[in-house]
């Protein structure tokens, strides 16, 4: 699609495979670091970018929310969370929820449990994760750091609702509070519930055995859609998926975005491929492959068809419900904060802290943005 939209310039695609984008961010800091940077790189829209920001080693492309005319075909919720000071500095092209459970019926209904039940609250989600170990099928999935921190997350969503999730950003929830706390004490038992063995493996080898039936539960972003379409599962028959109990009406976002680095060799080159990324077909096409939704809010009826069940929901909840930030993706907090909460929860979920260490790294880490 680039090719036909820009045929006057050429893609080079120079991702880095490996280490969950461990082994892409290193490079791109020694890239910036030397003044080398890429025309144009990935990362998530939100707090993740301060850190670039805060280093002058990004630029402003507010003028092409302007130029593309943006500012009308995305939210304004949106538009909100990618400004900063006034200034934009990434385009995004999808929107991503995190709070989703993905759940075999069949494991539930052996347990004794009605798949079609909505659940109000963590209390009632672990009580049904109780069943299903009774039954002798493995309540939940939880993989490596970044995932454990992101149903983490979704636990604290759950057990402080929108406004007291958000105010653990700003200073306005204590993070050594005794709500904290309270959450935290159910994340523990969702651990204790989980099958170890899987702790230390990336999502998707995580969400594999709800696929195969052997588990009941995993906690992922929509990106998940691709591992059961893959599998030739069938939304609402072979697997469901519901917010994480006790976030109802609340949506847990995340975005891929681009962004243009400072001293960029091919501006003009950055920003066709920021307009093709940005633009009505190239998020259609892009999100359809994805699981994701478009970042656009001006699609048709018709276009909206073109999505599946599942994203066609999603799209009603983005438009609908209260949208919060996720850790575990950047869109929340700094990435230095993130890591700092990812090396607690792994730290927790591996037996080398309690509950009061896990409440106590995130409090120093999260300190600064409160000041």
């Amino acid at each position: 699609m680039f090719d036909t939209q820009h045929p006057d310039f050429t893609f080079v695609n120079a991702a880095v495979a490996g280490g969950g984008g461990s082994q892409a961010k290193q490079k791109l800091a020694a890239d910036l670091a030397a003044q080398n940077p890429p025309d144009s790189f990935q990362a998530h829209a939100g707090a993740e970018l301060s850190d670039y920001i805060d280093a002058l080693q990004i630029e402003d492309v507010s003028y092409l929310y302007d130029k593309f005319d943006l500012r009308e075909a995305f939210p304004a919720t949106l538009i909100d969370r990618l400004t900063v000071d006034g200034k934009i500095y990434s385009v995004p092209t999808n929107v991503h929820r995190a709070n989703v459970v993905w759940a075999n019926p069949a494991v539930l209904e052996e347990a004794g449990i009605d798949p079609a039940q909505v659940l109000a609250d963590i209390d009632s989600w672990i009580a049904d994760m109780e069943k299903v170990k009774a039954a002798g099928k493995i309540p939940i999935t939880v993989g490596m750091a970044w995932t454990q921190l992101q149903l983490l997350e979704t636990v604290l969503m759950a057990e402080l609702g929108a406004d007291g999730y958000t105010g653990l950003f700003d200073g306005k929830t204590a993070w050594d509070g005794p709500e904290v706390t309270a959450a935290l004490d159910k994340f523990a038992t969702i651990i204790d519930l989980a099958d170890k063995s899987y702790l230390n493996e990336d999502w998707e080898p995580a969400l594999n055995p709800v696929l195969s039936g052997d588990a009941a539960y995993n906690v992922m972003g929509d990106w998940a859609i691709a591992a059961f379409d893959a599998a030739d599962k069938v939304y609402g028959t072979d697997y469901l998926a519901f917010p994480v109990p006790g976030t109802e009406g609340m949506f847990d976002f995340l975005a891929d975005s681009f962004t243009l680095p400072v001293g960029a060799p091919n501006v003009a080159g950055a920003e066709a491929w920021m307009e093709t990324i940005s633009s009505m077909e190239g998020q259609i096409t892009f999100n359809t492959i994805k699981g994701s939704i478009p970042a656009r809010s001006d699609l048709t009826a018709d276009d909206i068809a073109l999505f599946s069940e599942y994203q066609q929901d999603a799209m009603k909840a983005f438009a609908e419900d209260t949208i919060v930030s996720s850790i575990a993706h950047g869109a929340a907090t700094p990435v230095a904060v993130s890591n700092a909460m990812n090396d607690a929860v792994a730290k927790f979920s591996q037996g080398a802290s309690d509950v009061a260490g896990l409440q106590a790294e995130p409090t120093a880490a999260a300190a600064p943005m409160s000041n």
